[in-house]
């Protein structure tokens, strides 16, 4: 015994127990249908100089409106109007609620599949400053045309904020958040999944039409936000991490990893790929419709 030292405590399980004990609670989640959907087109060639090229993929007509240099005070305070006072719903709801806090706006009118460039005319701004900012490079708002679309859907907008690199700082662009308002006064910030598996493809544009309940009311969404150290999920279909034979299913939280099929995610307690403890995790879909 003195080759391990004295006093030292252990705790010893049997496999039973541990099963037992590795109860994780699963999260209640419902439907939502969400028309929006934005993705950034080349983004290693996109600058404040060049420009930016978006690619809306939305079920309906939508307006796609851009607003350069908006205030990062002015926005989260519009999200808060949208909450309390009234709802954004178009461009001219944002711009009111920004109370015109932002350098130039382009409107786009409405919107196909194709690419839309989008920049700033004339550009004598080198930077938007150092970081932290005052102001975001780019917001992208998407709305709905018709107004009998804006009552058939819970979803009315989606913002998009959006890093574009300048002279300053030359983090490649990205979705840096992105937000879906509902009509009823809430909105959810979209969530990125994290898939365990490399693939070449590239990630879905829509949205997760999941939506958890909790009080946080936050949607977590299927596609990437340009990590570069982590794969965004995707609609094929992947493995699992651990038995690498049952397709990829559960979502683990809070580290949102998304790496084990129906069988495997009833034995862990912690996440296969990160080792951080599973609080909650989620489906993405039930098994009627994974037969169907």
């Amino acid at each position: 015994s003195g080759m391990f030292g004295w006093d030292v405590s252990v705790i010893l399980r049997n496999s039973e127990e541990t099963e037992s004990s590795a109860k994780v609670s699963k999260k209640q989640m419902r439907q939502v249908k969400n028309p929006f959907g934005l993705e950034i087109s080349h983004p290693a060639t996109a600058s404040l100089t060049r420009g930016i090229t978006l690619t809306p993929d939305c079920l309906e007509d939508c307006l796609l409106t851009c607003y350069w240099g908006c205030s990062v005070q002015k926005l989260h305070e519009a999200l808060q109007k949208h909450v309390y006072c009234f709802r954004i719903k178009t461009p001219q709801a944002l711009e009111d609620a920004l109370y015109k806090e932002y350098l130039y706006r382009q409107h786009i009118k409405k919107t196909d599949k194709e690419e839309k460039y989008c920049q700033l005319p004339d550009v004598q701004i080198a930077d938007f400053g150092p970081v932290p900012r005052s102001r975001y490079p780019l917001v992208a708002l998407l709305t709905l045309a018709d107004e009998e679309d804006r009552e058939i859907y819970d979803i009315i907008s989606l913002v998009s904020v959006i890093h574009v690199p300048d002279e300053s700082y030359r983090l490649s662009c990205r979705m840096l958040y992105q937000y879906l308002l509902l009509a009823q006064g809430q909105f959810h910030d979209l969530k990125q999944l994290f898939m365990s598996a490399n693939s070449s493809t590239s990630p879905t544009s829509r949205p997760s039409e999941e939506e958890e309940e909790n009080a946080d009311q936050s949607l977590l969404g299927k596609f990437g936000l340009g990590d570069e150290e982590s794969e965004a999920l995707e609609e094929s279909i992947k493995d699992c991490a651990v038995c690498q034979n049952g397709t990829v299913n559960w979502v683990l939280l809070p580290c949102r990893h998304t790496c084990l099929c129906d069988r495997c995610v009833k034995h862990f307690q912690q996440c296969p790929m990160c080792r951080q403890f599973v609080e909650e995790s989620f489906p993405l879909c039930s098994r009627k419709e994974q037969e169907g």
